[in-house]
């Protein structure tokens, strides 16, 4: 698993969501601006995590987050009943 760089520090992070409330658009494929990285934390269940190019499908749960790249095209799937939040640095 990608980790998250020492250079950058959190400052912000979303509500918390589940499998009702997960925006759309994080449904289908996004990015995140250049300079800014994302960590997706797993309160509850499990999340799968997709990146684009080059494809790679990540199984997300309590124990395993996900961390997000600039500019990296990715989507995420709830499998089931699921509770998340992205924190977001830079």
């Amino acid at each position: 698993m990608k980790s998250i760089p020492d250079t950058v520090a959190p400052y912000n992070r979303t509500p918390v969501y589940d499998q009702d409330s997960v925006p759309d658009m994080w449904l289908g494929s996004h990015a995140i601006k250049q300079g800014l990285w994302a960590k997706i934390v797993v309160l509850e269940g499990k999340l799968l995590y997709i990146i684009r190019e080059p494809r790679e499908e990540i199984c997300l749960d309590p124990d395993n987050f996900g961390v997000v790249e600039p500019r990296v095209a990715h989507m995420v799937r709830p499998l089931g009943k699921a509770r998340f939040y992205l924190e977001f640095y830079r």
